[in-house]
């Protein structure tokens, strides 16, 4: 039996097993009509090795953009310079480990000197005369890490950061500052020297890009920051700039949370079309409610059977078009939002409350 063989199979059962095989399914589809993908990526996936299917996907032109915590594409460039990333047993003394000078991330273990303190060398280097002159985006920040990456690092191609940037892929980190790759700036800034982090530029590069694309979808791999990242481009396209988007045309999400403790990672993708998050509420989204370690390589090795290869669209590149294509279509029409009076803005009285 083969991949596509056994994802009908899946298909065809119930419960989560049904979702997988129609996640899979509609995540072939989404390639099927060259929507732009986006992949978000929660939690620390990359050490346990999942950076692999990453870099495959893009490499296929099948990840189009991504968004992720700082820690997998802090962790992914230990695999890129040959660092000891190693399995382990979730069932230990956690003093001991300490006193070995192992760290653990569920049952992986790494070195905290001939890895962490390694690693925090290579990205104090990396950063110590980049970046410096302007504010950047994350996207800019990564694709720094890919940049050096490709040309220094001993093995490149196990690395997906240094495949987005040989791809054009912007890989954004949601929350740059909650990582060791901001921790590493903090030498910078006590020798004065300062990084700023453009958010808002950040956050409007996103939104350009679903406004540009034809079609528009997400795989999302938990929940977390991520996912409201790449969500909220709907919302800052309709009820900020006025739009009239719709947001996203198509959702994968893959998660173990619950939606009824209210969190952001288990709400459904329903809800989010009373957000404008998604354009239907009836049709191209699919749940999974599974360990996206399970699901994922399922799900993406169907993409790879079925969608073989696409056209890189290249949006790293493209991202200063993409920003200007939506300020013009944002002033075209001025009566949509609380409109410009010469050079002075006129937002109105306060509302009653």
């Amino acid at each position: 039996m083969g991949i596509e063989e056994l994802v009908e199979a899946y298909s065809k059962t119930g419960f989560n097993g049904r979702q997988l095989g129609e996640a899979a399914k509609l995540f072939g589809k989404m390639i099927s009509e060259d929507a732009t993908i986006c992949l978000t990526i929660s939690g620390a996936l990359t050490p346990v090795g999942f950076g692999g299917i990453f870099k495959e996907l893009i490499e296929r032109g099948l990840v189009d953009w991504i968004i992720t915590t700082g820690a997998n594409v802090y962790h992914e460039d230990h695999f890129a310079w040959g660092l000891p990333v190693r399995q382990g047993h979730h069932e230990v003394d956690d003093m001991q480990l300490y006193d070995k000078g192992i760290v653990r991330i569920r049952d992986v273990f790494i070195k905290f000197y001939e890895t962490l303190e390694v690693e925090d060398q290579i990205m104090q280097r990396m950063f110590r005369d980049r970046l410096l002159d302007s504010s950047f985006t994350s996207a800019e920040f990564c694709n720094v890490i890919g940049e050096i990456s490709s040309a220094k690092a001993p093995h490149p191609e196990r690395s997906f950061v240094a495949a987005a940037h040989k791809y054009d892929v912007p890989v954004y980190v949601s929350t740059l500052k909650d990582s060791s790759l901001a921790l590493n700036l903090a030498v910078h800034r006590l020798r004065g020297k300062e990084h700023s982090l453009d958010f808002v530029r950040e956050i409007l590069e996103q939104a350009a890009i679903v406004h540009g694309s034809k079609k528009s979808g997400i795989v999302e791999l938990g929940g977390g920051v991520p996912k409201n990242a790449a969500q909220q481009t709907g919302p800052l396209l309709d009820q900020i700039l006025r739009r009239d988007h719709g947001g996203q045309d198509y959702i994968i999400q893959v998660t173990d949370a619950r939606p009824d403790t209210g969190g952001l990672s288990g709400a459904t993708l329903q809800e989010g079309k009373s957000w404008g998050k998604v354009q239907d509420a009836h049709e191209g989204m699919v749940t999974v409610y599974s360990d996206a370690t399970i699901a994922f390589p399922i799900m993406a090795l169907y993409a790879m059977s079925v969608g073989g290869r696409r056209r890189h669209k290249r949006l790293y590149k493209n991202l200063g078009r993409l920003y200007s294509d939506l300020k013009d279509a944002y002033f075209s029409e001025p009566d949509k939002y609380y409109g410009l009076l010469g050079d002075d803005y006129n937002m109105g009285s306060w509302p009653k409350t």
